[in-house]
């Protein structure tokens, strides 16, 4: 399993309590799905973007 990036804490805490513990967690919601949750901006989305790309994975297709 892949960590998450270095994210800033209030993200941490939306993905933590989404059940995204790892990166690959992350193909299981949307993008969409993510912005909405609380304390999660446009910083910590661009950096998941990123490290999906890298990983070769991508966010669930709505």
């Amino acid at each position: 399993m892949t960590p998450l990036p270095k994210l800033s804490a209030p993200a941490c805490r939306a993905l933590t309590a989404a059940g995204v513990a790892f990166l690959e967690d992350l193909s299981r919601i949307s993008r969409k799905e993510a912005a909405k949750l609380h304390g999660m901006g446009p910083n910590a989305l661009t950096k998941l973007d990123a490290a999906l790309a890298e990983a070769g994975l991508a966010w669930r297709q709505e």
